[in-house]
C-alpha cells in the first residue's frame, strides 16, 4: 500500500523535527521561539509539498537557516550571539575535565567570522556531510568544502599554539 502525502510528510516530520529542533535550538536562545521556527519549518515544507514532496535535511536546514536570520535581524544579533556562546561553553566547563581547554575553544570560535563559525557549527555540531552544508549554504559542495578547509585554517590560527594541531602528516 502506497503513503499517502500526508502519511509520507508524517514520516518526514517524525524523522526530522529533532534535528531541525536541535540546529535551531542551537541558535536561538530562547526555547518558544526555537520550537516556533522549528514547526514553520515543516509548515513551509507541508506547503512546498508539491514541488518538493520529500525535502532532504540540508533542504530543511536551510529553510529554518533563512528563518533564523529574520530572527535574528530583529534582534541585536551580535550581542545576543556572545551571550549564548559564553553561556554554552560556561555549562560544558562545569565538569572540569578540560582545564580550560572548552573556554580557549569557545574565544577562539567567538574569534572567527560568522561565516567561518556557521560551516564549522555545520560540520561539527550538526554532523552534516558536505553536500548538505552545500545545500544549507545554497552553494557548490566544491565550495562548501574549500570553505570549510578555510574555516579549519582560520580556527587553528585562532588557537593558542599549545591547542594548534602540529602533528600533520
Amino acid at each position: 500500500m502506497a503513503l499517502t502525502r500526508q502519511d509520507s510528510f508524517l514520516a518526514l516530520h517524525e524523522a526530522f523535527k529533532p534535528r531541525v529542533l536541535g540546529y535551531v535550538r542551537r541558535r536561538i536562545s530562547s526555547d518558544q521561539t526555537a520550537e516556533e521556527i522549528a514547526a514553520d519549518v515543516f509548515r513551509i515544507a507541508w506547503q512546498k509539498r508539491d514541488s518538493d514532496p520529500d525535502p532532504s535535511i540540508g533542504w530543511l536546514l536551510n529553510v529554518a537557516r533563512n528563518l533564523i536570520g529574520n530572527e535574528y535581524r530583529s534582534r541585536a544579533r551580535s550581542a545576543q550571539l556572545q551571550d549564548r556562546l559564553r553561556d554554552s561553553e560556561a555549562l560544558k566547563c562545569q565538569g572540569g575535565d578540560d582545564d580550560g581547554a572548552r573556554v580557549t575553544i569557545a574565544e577562539a570560535l567567538a574569534r572567527l567570522r560568522e561565516k567561518d563559525r556557521e560551516i564549522l557549527q555545520l560540520t561539527y555540531w550538526e554532523e552534516l556531510t558536505l553536500a548538505d552544508i552545500a545545500e544549507v549554504l545554497s552553494c557548490k559542495e566544491a565550495t562548501a568544502r574549500v570553505r570549510l578547509h578555510r574555516a579549519r585554517k582560520s580556527f587553528e590560527k585562532a588557537l593558542p599554539p599549545r591547542l594548534r594541531n602540529t602533528g600533520r602528516d
